[in-house]
């Protein structure tokens, strides 16, 4: 943890649209390092803009905020783990990789680092993992968003004309495969998964011209009862694929790591 008497170091790695949030979100008291392949004229004041990974640690984050993508989540949050920086992660679905799975959870438990898996775009999972405790119950994870959000993939799937006319299934199965198919898309399955358990989990996957924002469904069931959660988030403005509730959670997740209540 950070002397309280010197400012909070946080580094972040990509600057895209929820990047770019998440540093407009961060306060002033913050120093922030941007992990970025350029150096964006919109960085934020007294920002720094780090080349690299070993830049990165190089500058010292007390902790890392991921907010990138699967391919660059596996490629420096092993990394930052490594040095004994905790992670805070966007790309949660890059964990549908059983190896980088193990050996995240590996290095945390030879280091002491930790990956922290914030909600999200969805809640409830402290709720999810208490129930999850008992091995009958069961998960069912339904992700809804509009047609503009599946744009290319019904585009792919000879779907988009249907899909202006009523909702279209894009995918019914487990979580993990959920989460390889849509890395950008399906985090929020990946993070139930990870509360509830790889095996406890269904998805399914729907562009619904009904809805118009990003919405999520989950169904808890078991011999400890029934519980029913919706979640209806505006889309990033940026990326309609991401719920702009993404980066408030990033944000939320980092300053309570270094909170007197957690």
């Amino acid at each position: 943890m950070a002397d309280r008497d010197t400012p909070l170091k946080v580094g972040l790695i990509g600057f895209g649209a929820i990047g770019r949030s998440v540093a407009a979100l961060l306060p002033a008291s913050v120093a922030l390092g941007v992990l970025t392949r350029s150096a964006p004229a919109d960085l934020p004041n007294g920002a720094e803009a780090l080349a690299d990974i070993d830049a990165l640690l190089g500058w010292g984050p007390d902790v890392v905020i991921e907010a990138a993508s699967a391919e660059a989540f596996a490629q420096t949050a092993p990394a930052c783990l490594g040095q004994g920086i905790d992670v805070v992660a966007a790309s949660v679905g890059a964990l549908q990789d059983n190896a980088l799975l193990e050996r995240i959870v590996a290095l945390c438990d030879e280091i002491g680092s930790r990956l922290v898996v914030p909600a999200g775009a969805v809640g409830g999972l402290d709720h999810i993992a208490a129930a999850a405790l008992h091995p009958e119950t069961t998960v069912t994870y339904v992700s809804r968003k509009p047609p503009a959000a599946w744009t290319a993939e019904l585009e792919a799937m000879g779907q988009t004309e249907a899909a202006s006319r009523g909702e279209v299934s894009l995918y019914e199965g487990d979580a993990r495969e959920a989460a390889a198919r849509y890395p950008r898309n399906l985090n929020a399955g990946l993070t139930i998964a990870l509360a509830a358990g790889f095996d406890r989990v269904r998805v399914r996957v729907v562009a619904d011209p009904a809805v118009t924002r990003n919405t999520h469904e989950i169904l808890v069931s078991g011999p400890l009862g029934t519980s029913t959660m919706s979640f209806c988030n505006m889309p990033d403005p940026s990326n309609p694929k991401t719920s702009a509730i993404t980066a408030y959670s990033l944000v939320s997740a980092t300053l309570r790591r270094f909170g007197a209540l957690q």
